[in-house]
């Protein structure tokens, strides 16, 4: 298979890294960078295209996902409980202000 070739690999694959490259260019990361970090988390998650069929797939466990979800809790940690509950605050009223926003329109 060539370099390049995504025919080994799932809708879902696909769909994913579509979704992981979009987050990407959100954040300002070029296009070409994007997709190429894309389709690395994709083969790590994954490890790699595969074809579905039955008892070709297996549980991952997804590590990149568990990754992300571990760096926010160890920001989360290293704060104090003042500024976690002032953060908590802040988001409170930030809700509140949003859904009256809503309810006018």
């Amino acid at each position: 298979m060539p370099q390049g070739d995504k025919s080994a690999y799932t809708d879902k694959q696909k769909r994913k890294a579509a979704h992981i490259e979009e987050g990407y260019e959100k954040k300002g990361v070029s296009k070409d960078e994007a997709e190429s970090r894309a389709w690395a988390t994709v083969n790590k998650d994954d490890g790699g295209g595969k074809k579905s069929g039955s008892g070709r797939g297996k549980d991952t466990g997804h590590p990149a996902s568990h990754k992300g979800g571990k760096k926010g809790g160890e920001a989360s940690a290293s704060r104090s409980a003042a500024e976690r509950s002032a953060s908590a605050k802040k988001a409170a009223a930030t809700r509140k202000r949003n859904a009256e926003h809503s309810a006018q329109h």
